[in-house]
C-alpha cells in the first residue's frame, strides 16, 4: 500500500514529463503547420514553371485544350525546330549579343562600382557628401524619365544601334555604388591602415586586401548586374534599331506581340521564353552556393 508521501513523489516526478509533452505538441503543430505552407507557396512559383516547360514540348491544338497539363500528349520538339530554324529570327545572334553585352556591363559594374563605392567610404575630399546624395537621387529617378535624354545623346555622340551604346552607359550603376559603398562602410579600417604601414598604396589596398573580403557584396552585385542587364528592355528599345544588334529579350518581344500565322503559337513562345529565362537561373543558382559560403566565412571572420 503506497503512502501519500510516495504517491506525492510519484506524483511530481510525472509532472513534468507529462508537461513537457503537452508543450512539445504544439510545436511540432506549428513546425509542420509553417513546413506545410512553405511548400504550399513554393508549389504557386514551381508549377507554373512545370507547366511552361511542359507546354514547349506539347503540339499548338494539345497546349489550347489541355494549358494545365505536365504531360504533352504527343511529345514533340516541332516548336523549339521552329524557334532554331530562322523562320522566326536569327536566335543565335540574338543570344550572342545578350551574353555579349550581359557580360561585359556585368563586368564592368562590378569593377567600377567597387571604385566608386571604395573611395566614398574611404577617401577624404570636398564634396564627397554631395556626390553620394547625388548618387542616392539618382536612384530615385524613374528609368522611363530619361529614355528621350539617352536617346538624343546617344544619337549625337554616334554610339546609336552600336554595341557601345548598348553597354558603356549601363556600366556604372547608382544601386551598385550604393550597396559596395555600404559594405565598405562596414569593414574595419584597421585592416587597411595595417596595410599602408607595410608600404601598400590605396590602390593596392583596395586591390589585394579589401576587395577579397567584400566578395558577399561583389557577389550579390554580380546576380543583380546579370539578372538586370539580361532582363534590360527599355533600354535597348531605344538604344538599337537594327536586327544585328537586338538582343533575346526584344526578340522574345517582337514574338510575343507580332503575328506568327493561326493558331496561338502557346509552345513556341513559351519555348522563347524558357529560352530567354535559363541562362539566368543558372547564372543564380551557381552564384547562390558561392554567396551562402561567402557570407558564412565572413560571420566567422567577424
Amino acid at each position: 500500500m503506497s503512502t501519500p508521501a510516495a504517491v506525492t513523489a510519484e506524483a511530481t516526478s510525472i509532472a513534468p514529463v507529462v508537461g513537457r509533452r503537452q508543450a512539445g505538441g504544439p510545436r511540432v503543430s506549428k513546425r509542420a503547420l509553417g513546413y506545410t505552407l512553405l511548400v504550399v507557396l513554393a508549389l504557386v512559383y514551381i508549377v507554373p514553371f512545370a507547366i511552361q516547360i511542359a507546354t514547349t514540348f506539347k503540339t499548338d491544338p494539345d497546349a489550347t485544350g489541355n494549358p494545365l497539363s505536365l504531360v504533352p500528349n504527343p511529345f514533340t520538339l516541332a516548336a523549339w525546330q521552329r524557334l532554331f530554324a530562322g523562320s522566326t529570327g536569327n536566335y543565335p545572334l540574338y543570344f550572342f549579343n545578350s551574353v555579349f553585352v550581359t557580360v561585359t556591363v556585368t563586368a564592368g559594374r562590378v569593377f567600377f562600382d567597387s571604385l566608386a563605392g571604395y573611395a566614398l567610404s574611404r577617401l577624404q575630399f570636398r564634396g564627397r557628401g554631395a556626390l553620394f546624395n547625388a548618387v542616392l537621387a539618382v536612384m530615385a529617378v524613374p528609368g522611363v524619365v530619361l529614355l528621350i535624354p539617352k536617346f538624343l545623346v546617344l544619337k549625337q555622340v554616334g554610339m546609336y544601334d552600336h554595341y557601345s551604346g548598348m553597354i558603356i552607359p549601363l556600366m556604372v550603376d547608382a544601386a551598385g555604388v550604393f550597396i559596395m559603398k555600404q559594405f565598405f562602410d562596414s569593414v574595419s579600417i584597421s585592416i587597411e591602415e595595417a596595410a599602408r604601414i607595410d608600404g601598400a598604396g590605396v590602390f593596392r589596398t583596395f586591390w589585394s586586401v579589401v576587395l577579397p573580403m567584400a566578395r558577399p557584396a561583389l557577389i550579390t552585385l554580380t546576380i543583380l548586374s546579370f539578372q538586370g542587364s539580361w532582363n534590360e528592355f527599355t533600354y535597348f528599345l531605344i538604344a538599337t534599331q537594327s536586327e544585328a544588334k537586338q538582343t533575346l529579350i526584344l526578340a522574345l518581344a517582337r514574338l510575343s506581340s507580332g503575328q506568327l500565322g493561326s493558331g496561338t503559337q502557346f509552345p513556341l513562345r513559351l519555348a522563347a521564353a524558357l529560352f530567354a529565362t535559363i541562362p539566368v537561373a543558372l547564372v543564380f543558382f551557381a552564384f547562390q552556393r558561392h554567396f551562402v559560403r561567402g557570407a558564412n566565412e565572413g560571420g566567422v571572420k567577424g
